[in-house]
């Protein structure tokens, strides 16, 4: 019997998607619920996995094809076996070699290459000989160069992601260009930065925060912490918690405007953008007011590490009341975040540095953090958006309000 493969469901807003990687070939066997192809959409990489178990006879959508919802692209046959024909199959599928000038900065294909290991390699200017197989044969697949930029990344180098994808030696002395196609994420991303721009009327507020009691209580317990909850007591709970107090406060920092009313929410699912090999995400903490530290700093590595792998769900994109990006990781000393529609504020949070501060008709030398918090103005006032970033400050600078809430 002949099962078709056919493109899942996808978001009420993603009307079509990218297919990446063929995990297997024309003659193999499959078990039912084997991944098959990884498919990209504007927000997440999803895994397609086979419907039945059989030989998959037939691809009818190689790799790089644009695909809607429901479309078929391939056929199983749950009667058939694989053999030496399966084999061969998938040897004639093997990539050829091809000689690249290197002015056009594209990766060889010198080593036998997935179609998603392909794509990925070229954004980022990978020669093939640099990455060992997997795959059979040799086969180089998304994972093995997954795995080489996450082994080569370090922390110092953070700051030049965004450039990673650019073989700028190569470029240098000849007055060179490369130029690769934007991917699915970015250009979605691109197109909400634009439209928070032209729809919404943007202002942002300062502030700063001492933060020695937080890093104090965090020094002091730090231990203990990670010895009971397995997870290390990150910056990112304390502010998570100090944003939800002020949206207590001021409900209409947690709000949004769908056509001419307003959406108060009763509820507090905070966004927490995460930066990945393919561009900003902004998984959602569902019930942030309900998460204990240790549940917000779990969900957040889990977040950080699966953006990585690029196994994000739709579901965990989609929705959130409010924002809070750390632009700090890279060593930002001052930003003004864009809004992340259809929510009406987020939170910046940047580099923590010690500086002179009064205190008590005193210079003293303090851990020292500006925040920013842009906001709506068409329904946020701006004595709402100055008294929820002092609560957040506020909070902030004595913890102990957050554990007793009060």
């Amino acid at each position: 019997m002949l099962v078709e493969v056919k493109v899942p469901a996808l978001s009420e807003s993603i009307s079509e998607a990218t297919l990446l990687s063929w995990h297997k070939q024309e003659g193999e066997f499959v078990n039912r619920g084997e991944n098959l192809i990884d498919i990209e959409t504007d927000k997440v990489v999803l895994e397609l996995p086979a419907p039945q178990s059989g030989v998959l006879t037939r691809i009818l959508k190689e790799g790089g094809a644009v695909v809607a919802a429901g479309e078929v692209i391939a056929r199983i046959d749950t009667e058939a076996k694989a053999g030496a024909k399966a084999q061969k199959a998938a040897g004639a599928k093997q990539p050829k070699a091809e000689v690249v000038p290197q002015e056009k900065a594209v990766v060889a294909a010198e080593s036998p290459l997935s179609p998603a290991a392909r794509k990925l390699m070229a954004e980022h200017g990978l020669s093939p000989d640099a990455i060992a197989g997997s795959g059979r044969g040799g086969l180089v697949t998304k994972g093995d160069v997954l795995a080489h930029l996450e082994a080569a990344a370090a922390p110092a180098a953070a700051s030049k992601a965004a450039t990673s994808s650019i073989d700028l030696p190569a470029l240098l002395g000849a007055r060179l260009e490369q130029r690769v196609p934007m991917t699915r994420l970015r250009q979605r991303v691109a197109e909400r930065l634009v439209e928070a721009q032209r729809t919404a009327a943007i202002l942002t507020t300062f502030n700063e925060v001492n933060l020695s009691q937080v890093m104090d209580l965090r020094a002091h317990y730090k231990e203990r912490f990670e010895q009971e909850h397995n997870i290390k007591l990150g910056f990112m709970s304390f502010f998570v918690k100090a944003a939800v107090a002020a949206l207590k406060a001021f409900p209409a920092v947690n709000a949004s405007i769908d056509g001419s009313d307003i959406v108060y929410h009763g509820y507090f699912d905070i966004g927490i953008a995460v930066s990945s090999l393919r561009g900003l995400v902004v998984p959602i903490l569902r019930d942030a007011d309900q998460l204990s530290f240790a549940d917000i700093e779990k969900k957040i590595a889990d977040f950080g590490q699966r953006a990585k792998d690029g196994k994000l769900t739709m579901e965990e994109l989609t929705g959130g009341t409010f924002s809070i990006s750390n632009g700090g990781v890279f060593g930002s000393m001052m930003s003004t975040p864009i809004l992340n529609p259809p929510q009406s504020a987020i939170l910046g949070m940047h580099k923590i540095m010690e500086r002179p501060v009064a205190e008590g008709g005193k210079v003293v030398i303090r851990p020292m953090m500006y925040l920013a918090l842009s906001y709506d103005h068409r329904l946020i006032d701006g004595r709402e958006a100055v008294l929820a970033l002092v609560e957040i400050k506020e909070a902030l600078e004595d913890p102990a309000r957050l554990l007793l809430q009060v």
